[in-house]
């Protein structure tokens, strides 16, 4: 059964053939390290893993490289405004390589709790100023670049496809440009290097064969994909917002330079929305995984509801829709929990069921629902662990180490139990149910197991 992807690039779906057999190149955008990563952010490297597990799944060794942008993102893609990490330094008091260093280092742990798996190579791009550097040189030798009073400038007029993965009407923003050109040529055309101004006035600022400067934000993952992957690779991917401008330069620049779109796959997630807009740090309102664990939720139910929508469909954010992934996984975690240590070989059948999902563009809502018809069929308990934990491979949940928790009931709880028992047995259905979302409302959910009932927490505390 082959992989299918959608690729941005031709818009269209079609079978992964990784360019040397067995193995597979990703190379994800990661991070712009000026502060913390927001849920929305944190759903593109869930859906940057789910593509990593699938390939996985499907027996290729993936060698998976992710880049921290530590230094030339500026506040406007459109190469005005101050670096981000620069302007934040302002602001905070600490020096940029200080916050660099800080948020990365909480992003790493936002992953791990997400249980998404570390990339082969974390690549920083003040690693690779040289490497930068030598690429801006082959694009100069080449004709493609151009030097104003702030910088040296690609010239996306050189190429008549410019654009062509997003789709771009030259004409169209030619005639409704709203923007100051400065000395740039082409509303299209963007930095390969700045120039730092008054030496000294920046904290990250290398010397380079045009002066004193640091790169532009789209030439780090050019040349960092290049020297950890080649200059053509399997599938490249990031969010939706990168297609238009940042990813668009991206294949500019490499095309120029080595005749290639970089990536044979271009993939990309869909946003997270709150309220049907999108949500974004720059706002300065968001929401970090923290703050959910601060609430009492399981990192993991954040995962779960993400595995509920399609990568390429936005996702609708609410405490509602939260609280019902919590329960979810609650109930997933408890039955597979209760099919025992039972040893046994995963259903073939069952796996080739769960594959044919997960193998049509990552259809993890569809691939899910597989898990739960398993979990209902009658395979012996041993068989169907050893398929369900064969699943979550792809899905990612860790539901191999889950124990249930020693939790201790409220008292009025256990009465309301007990009061639903009664019910049960009377056969008032209506007021068992009741009391079941009695139950609920105050933060736990009724487990029926062989055992008999129990209460378990849903993942958010227990309302006030």
């Amino acid at each position: 059964m082959t992989l299918h992807l959608y690729d941005t690039y031709g818009r269209s779906l079609r079978p992964f053939d990784p360019i040397e057999p067995g193995k597979a190149g990703l190379y994800a955008c990661g991070p712009t390290v000026y502060d913390y990563a927001h849920l929305g952010n944190l759903r593109t490297y869930l859906f940057v893993d789910g593509l990593r597990r699938a390939l996985a799944f499907n027996g290729y060794e993936v060698r998976h490289v992710m880049n921290i942008t530590d230094v030339g993102h500026l506040t406007s893609d459109a190469d005005t405004g101050d670096d981000k990490l620069e302007a934040r330094s302002v602001r905070s008091g600490k020096s940029a390589w200080e916050l660099a260093a800080q948020f990365t280092q909480a992003f790493e742990s936002d992953l791990a709790l997400l249980n998404i798996l570390p990339p082969t190579v974390w690549c920083r791009a003040t690693d690779h100023i040289a490497e930068q550097i030598a690429f801006i040189e082959d694009l100069e030798a080449k004709g493609f670049t151009y030097r104003t009073q702030d910088g040296i400038y690609f010239d996306t007029t050189r190429q008549p496809d410019y654009g062509q993965l997003a789709r771009l009407n030259r004409d169209g923003l030619q005639a409704g440009k709203r923007v100051e050109l400065g000395d740039k040529r082409d509303i299209c055309d963007f930095a390969l290097w700045k120039f730092s101004g008054t030496p000294g006035q920046r904290q990250m600022e290398w010397s380079s064969p045009w002066g004193l400067g640091f790169p532009g934000w789209h030439i780090e993952c050019s040349a960092m994909a290049e020297k950890h992957l080649g200059a053509y690779f399997d599938i490249h991917c990031g969010g939706e917002d990168h297609v238009a401008v940042h990813h668009s330069n991206e294949i500019a620049q490499t095309q120029a330079r080595h005749g290639t779109r970089l990536a044979n796959f271009w993939l990309h997630g869909a946003f997270l929305k709150t309220q049907d807009a999108k949500m974004s740090k720059s706002s300065g309102d968001f929401l970090r995984l923290q703050s959910l664990i601060e609430q009492g939720v399981d990192p993991l139910a954040y995962r779960y509801l993400c595995l509920s929508a399609h990568y390429r469909s936005s996702l609708n954010f609410s405490d509602e829709a939260l609280r019902a992934a919590a329960s979810g996984l609650s109930r997933l975690r408890t039955s597979v929990h209760g099919l025992g240590d039972t040893s046994g070989e995963a259903d073939d059948a069952w796996l080739a069921k769960f594959a044919a999902p997960l193998n049509d563009d990552l259809n993890y809502p569809r691939a899910l629902a597989v898990l739960w018809e398993l979990l209902k069929s009658g395979l012996p308990d041993g068989v169907k662990k050893a398929t369900v934990l064969r699943f979550d491979t792809a899905l990612g949940l860790d539901l191999a180490n889950w124990r249930p928790a020693v939790v201790a009931v409220p008292e009025h709880v256990q009465e309301w139990m007990a009061q639903r028992e009664v019910a049960r047995k009377e056969r008032r259905w209506g007021d068992a149910d009741g009391l079941r979302a009695l139950v609920r409302e105050v933060g736990y959910e009724i487990e029926d197991t062989a055992e008999g009932a129990r209460a378990v927490p849903v993942g958010l505390r227990p309302a006030a």
